[in-house]
C-alpha cells in the first residue's frame, strides 16, 4: 500500500534554506580566495595536483605553439587544451621573476630588487636587496602546504643559500636545487668564474650529481621520484619544476642538436622575420604591429664571414636542441602521470623566467681566458655536448623575442613578454588569453586553483598579485583595470604598465636612459614613442612609476652602472674579502725578509 508523506511549509521553508547554504559553500570559498565568482577546483572533489614548470631564458617565440621553428610537441599539446598568454610578463631577470613568483608580490618586498651577482655594492643588505627572500615574505609553497599539499621542487631556486632561505625552508618538503644564477647541464661545474663549483642541495643539504647528470633528463626523474615517494599519501602534491634550458652554457645531446642542420644557416635577420609572420598567424600579435630593427652595434649576418656564420649558427642549433631536449623530458613528467592515473586531475603551467640571454661571453674581459683555462671546449664539432660551451649571442637572442624589441636584461617586451600556459582541470580550453598580467599573478592563481585562501600571517607582506582564473574562464576579462598600475624594475632597467600603455627606460649599452611611452594594443614591438604626442599621459605615467618605486624600495643604480661592469666589481670586491689576509701577510713576510737581509748587510 502507498502512503502519502505530507511535510509541513515551515520544514520545508528550513530545508530549501539549508540547500541554498550548502550550495552555495564552493562559490564562498573561491570568493574569499581570489576576489572571483568564477568556480575553481575547490568546487569539486579531489582537489587538483598542480604542476609548474619554468622554463630559463627562453623568448616569446622558443615555443612552437608562439611560433618557433623548435619542436615543442608536449607544450604545443598543453597549448591546445589549455589557455595561451599573450600579453604575459616577467622581470627582465631570473631571480627577481622567481622571486615575484613564489610570493606573489614585487621582487623588492620580496627581497631581491636586482640580480644578486650585479646588485651594486651599496645596496647589498638593504631592504629590497638583500639577496634572498625577506623573512617577511610567504611563499605559495608553504601556503600550499599548510593547506594539505605535498610540495616538491627541482631545479634552479636562486633565491638564497643560506638555512632559512633554501627550498626546504621556503615550503617544499623534498628539493633537488641549484643555488646559483646556472651551472654546467652535464656535470657539477660552474660556469662563471664567480662560483667555485656548481651549489646544489637536497633539502637544505650540499648534494653531488650523479655521473650520467643531464639537467632536464635528471631534474625530471628527481621529481617523478619524489612525486612516487608519495603515492601512498591521500594528499595531492605542488611540484615545482625550475629546468636550466636554456642558460648559458647552452648544451644538448647531439641527437638533439643534429635536428636542427641548415636550419639556421639564412641568419638571425630571417628566423626573426619567419618568428613574426608565425606570430600574427596564430593570433598572437596584431597584424599592424610594427617590428624595431635590431639593435644598433650589433653584426650584419650577410657582411660576416663564412666561418662566423658557421660558428654562430651552430650554437643556434645547440639552443634549439636544448629546448627539444627540455619538452622532450617535460613529455617523460607528463607521460609518467598518465600512467599512475594522475594526469586528469592535474593542473600545469609552463612560462620562462624572462626574455632570450643575450651576452657573449667572450666579450667579457678574461672570460675567454677562464674558459681556456677550465678546459672549456667551443669546437663545433662536438658543440652543446660534455665539456662544450655554447651562446646565441645578441642577434639571435633578439630573433627568439620576436616580434619584440630586445632581450634578457631590459624591460622592452624583449626582455619582459614571454610564454605562460595553463592546463588541465577548470581550465577553458583552446583559448588565448589577452589580458595584461604579471609573474606576481601566479602564486594567486595558484592558490585559486587549490582552492586555498591566501591566510598571510599578521605583520607578513600581503599577496599583490591578481588570480589569473576569471581571464582564462572569460578571456576578455581585464586582470588589472586600466587605471591601475603595475611597475617592474631591475637593475636600473624599468617600466610601468597602465591600461594598455607601457612606459619604459633601459640603460646602455641597449638603451639611453630615456623614458618612453607606447601602446602595446596596438604597437607591441614598441617601434612608436608616444612621449611628444600625449604628454600629459607621459607625465602622469612619469608620477606613477615614481610612487611605486618609492612605495616598494626602488634603489637607482649608480651613473656608469651596467651589469656586466657591476659583475666583475663584485667579483674582485668579494675574493679581495676572502682572500685579502692572505695578500696583507704575504707583504707583512715581505718587508720583514726585506728588513732582516738589510740588518744582516749592516
Amino acid at each position: 500500500m502507498n502512503k502519502t508523506f505530507r511535510t509541513s511549509p515551515a520544514t520545508l521553508i528550513r530545508r530549501c534554506v539549508l540547500a541554498l547554504l550548502l550550495a552555495s559553500l564552493p562559490t564562498l570559498g573561491s570568493a574569499e580566495t581570489a576576489g572571483s565568482e568564477m568556480p575553481t577546483a575547490a568546487a569539486t572533489a579531489p582537489r587538483p595536483n598542480i604542476v609548474l614548470v619554468i622554463a630559463d631564458d627562453m623568448g616569446f617565440t622558443d615555443v612552437g605553439a608562439y611560433g618557433s621553428e623548435i619542436r615543442t610537441p608536449h607544450l604545443d599539446e598543453m597549448a591546445a587544451r589549455g589557455a595561451q598568454f599573450t600579453n604575459f610578463h616577467t622581470a627582465p631577470l631570473c631571480s627577481p621573476t622567481r622571486a615575484m613568483l613564489m610570493t606573489g608580490t614585487d621582487n623588492h618586498i620580496a627581497g631581491i630588487g636586482n640580480l644578486p651577482e650585479v646588485t651594486p655594492i651599496r645596496h647589498q643588505g638593504k631592504p629590497g636587496y638583500l639577496g634572498r627572500l625577506d623573512d617577511r615574505v610567504v611563499t605559495v609553497a608553504t601556503l600550499l602546504n599548510d593547506a594539505g599539499y605535498r610540495t616538491y621542487m627541482t631545479g634552479k631556486w636562486h633565491l638564497g643559500k643560506d638555512q632559512k632561505s633554501l627550498p626546504h625552508a621556503r615550503g617544499f618538503e623534498r628539493s633537488f636545487a641549484l643555488e646559483a644564477s646556472g651551472a654546467d647541464n652535464w656535470e657539477q661545474r660552474s660556469y662563471l668564474p664567480i662560483y667555485d663549483t656548481a651549489p646544489w642541495f637536497e633539502d637544505g643539504k650540499p648534494a653531488t650529481l650523479p655521473e650520467d647528470f643531464y639537467s632536464s633528463e635528471f631534474l625530471v626523474d628527481k621529481l617523478i621520484e619524489y612525486v612516487d615517494s608519495g603515492r601512498d599519501d591521500a594528499r595531492p602534491f605542488f611540484a615545482y619544476l625550475a629546468f636550466q634550458a636554456a642558460h648559458i652554457p647552452v648544451q644538448a645531446p647531439r641527437e638533439y642538436v643534429e635536428r636542427y642542420n641548415g636550419v639556421y644557416d639564412g641568419g638571425w635577420n630571417a628566423m626573426r622575420a619567419q618568428r613574426r609572420e608565425r606570430a600574427i598567424e596564430l593570433g598572437l600579435v596584431p597584424p599592424e604591429s610594427g617590428v624595431r630593427p635590431v639593435p644598433a652595434g650589433l653584426r650584419d649576418w650577410d657582411t660576416l664571414p663564412e666561418g662566423d656564420r658557421k660558428r654562430l649558427a651552430k650554437n643556434m642549433q645547440v639552443n634549439a636542441g636544448m629546448i627539444e631536449a627540455m619538452d622532450h623530458h617535460f613529455g617523460r613528467l607528463v607521460a609518467h602521470l598518465k600512467a599512475t592515473g594522475q594526469y586528469d586531475n592535474t593542473v600545469f603551467l609552463f612560462l620562462s623566467d624572462n626574455g632570450p640571454e643575450y651576452n657573449d661571453p667572450l666579450d667579457t674581459p678574461g672570460m675567454k681566458q677562464w674558459l681556456d683555462r677550465v678546459g672549456y671546449s667551443r669546437e663545433l664539432e662536438n658543440l652543446g655536448e660534455k665539456g662544450t660551451y655554447a651562446y646565441i649571442g645578441p642577434e639571435f637572442a633578439s630573433a627568439a623575442a620576436s616580434p619584440h624589441d630586445n632581450f634578457k636584461f631590459y624591460t622592452s617586451e624583449g626582455g619582459l613578454r614571454v610564454p605562460l600556459i595553463v592546463a588541465g582541470p577548470v581550465i577553458a580550453q583552446h583559448a588565448k588569453v589577452p589580458a595584461l598580467s604579471f609573474v606576481s599573478d601566479l602564486a594567486p592563481t595558484l592558490l585559486d586553483i587549490a582552492g586555498v585562501a591566501p591566510k598571510i600571517p599578521e605583520g607578513m607582506h600581503p599577496m599583490t598579485g591578481r588570480s589569473l582564473l576569471p581571464a582564462i574562464h572569460a578571456p576578455g576579462t581585464p586582470v588589472w583595470q586600466d587605471d591601475e598600475a603595475v611597475g617592474i624594475e631591475t637593475a636600473g632597467n624599468a617600466a610601468l604598465f597602465m591600461g594598455h600603455h607601457k612606459l619604459v627606460r633601459n640603460l646602455p649599452p641597449f638603451g639611453d636612459r630615456q623614458w618612453r611611452l607606447f601602446d602595446l594594443s596596438t604597437d607591441p614591438g614598441e617601434t612608436q614613442d608616444l612621449a611628444a604626442a600625449m604628454p600629459e599621459r607621459f607625465e602622469q605615467m612619469r608620477r606613477e612609476y615614481d610612487a611605486w618605486a618609492q612605495r616598494v624600495g626602488v634603489l637607482e643604480v649608480p651613473p656608469r652602472y651596467t651589469a656586466v661592469r657591476q659583475l666583475t666589481i663584485n667579483y674582485l670586491y668579494t675574493r679581495t674579502l676572502r682572500y685579502g689576509w692572505i695578500v696583507l701577510l704575504s707583504i707583512v713576510a715581505l718587508w720583514w725578509l726585506i728588513r732582516r737581509r738589510r740588518r744582516a748587510a749592516i
